[in-house]
């Protein structure tokens, strides 16, 4: 059960893990990992200094289709599209499947390698 609180004579509930889900957005997962893909690739273009125009003629995309994304517009793109965007952008994708414990089905969850992306700014 979540919290409710009033603040100001407003009432204010404390969400979930996962914005999508709390906003009742169809397959809020798989927005989730579209949204954690596209802030990484945000990120490093960022991080790279690129401006979209070079950071669309890198990635494949179009100047309108960068700025969509990077202002978290990415109903459309698969998430496939994503990983290459990443890979484009000088990441390894790897793809893990394990067991899910018992006690729930399985699910799919994004991790960033902290090491990963240390050692490769040090380049």
């Amino acid at each position: 059960m979540r919290k409710e609180r009033i603040i100001h004579g407003v009432s204010i509930q404390e969400g979930g893990r996962n914005v999508y889900a709390d906003l009742s957005y169809p397959d809020p997962e798989d927005m989730m990992v579209k949204a954690q893909l596209v802030t990484k690739i945000g990120d490093i273009v960022r991080e790279r200094g690129l401006t979209q125009e070079k950071a669309a003629e890198l990635l494949g995309l179009t100047q309108p289709k960068i700025s969509k994304l990077l202002r978290g517009q990415f109903r459309g793109v698969s998430e496939r599209r994503l990983l290459r965007c990443l890979t484009s952008l000088g990441r390894d994708v790897d793809i893990v499947v394990k067991p899910a414990p018992r006690r729930r089905a399985g699910r799919l969850s994004v991790l960033f390698s902290a090491e990963a992306e240390r050692r490769h700014s040090l380049r």
